[in-house]
């Protein structure tokens, strides 16, 4: 997301991370800090008695570029969507916590499309706080599709994960019927724009009434 008063409007429908994706080839793009009653500038987007976390989205970032982003955005995670190496994102990880930024979590992107994908998962179970699996395609992301949600059966791993993969307003019987103990949450995105990085807030807030 990049837009201050959406922001304010999906916040306040009580999500708990809020993303902005900092990929130049993505039509989400976010080049400047959005703002709008202080919610990105001030750190907790505090709105009401509900507090947002935000999530950077990188894909094959040079690491001072994250720092950078972390710093100038108060990012709470930072979330890898490419071919980041696990000695990157721990190097990333002692530069950041605790002189930058303490606590800050970091995502791991997987994308799934047969059961032998979540096998990749290993390389980075120790230096992670959380997966989300997301569905294998041309582009980095944001695609609409969807993968086969059962084979996530095969994950045996000790990190939490989100799922995600075109999830959309017609899915919430779907996503109640999803089990799995290490599944902690779910990623809502393109299926719930008007246009890239804005939301249709009463399909969100339909959606999370179903849900």
């Amino acid at each position: 997301m990049r837009d201050g008063e959406n922001i304010r409007q999906v916040a306040e429908l009580g999500v708990d991370w809020i993303g902005m994706i900092f990929y130049p080839q993505s039509p989400r793009n976010v080049t400047m800090i959005p703002t709008h009653a202080g919610i990105i500038p001030d750190r907790g987007s505090v709105v009401g008695d509900f507090k947002a976390k935000r999530v950077g989205v990188f894909v094959d970032e040079m690491a001072q570029n994250v720092v950078t982003r972390v710093v100038n955005f108060k990012l709470d995670m930072v979330q890898f969507h490419g071919h980041e190496t696990p000695t990157l994102i721990r190097n990333l990880r002692r530069t950041i916590d605790p002189d930058i930024r303490p606590g800050i979590k970091f995502i791991k992107a997987i994308s799934i499309n047969s059961c032998d994908d979540i096998a990749t998962y290993r390389e980075y179970a120790d230096c992670v706080d959380y997966f989300l699996f997301d569905t294998k395609c041309p582009t980095v992301g944001g695609s609409g599709s969807q993968f086969d949600w059962s084979v996530l059966d095969a994950y045996d791993g000790d990190v939490p994960f989100l799922l995600s993969g075109g999830i959309g307003p017609d899915d919430a019987g779907r996503v109640r019927a999803f089990n799995h103990p290490k599944c902690i949450g779910i990623d809502l995105n393109s299926c719930f724009e008007t246009e890239p990085a804005l939301k249709d807030i009463q399909k969100l807030k339909s959606f999370l009434e179903q849900l």
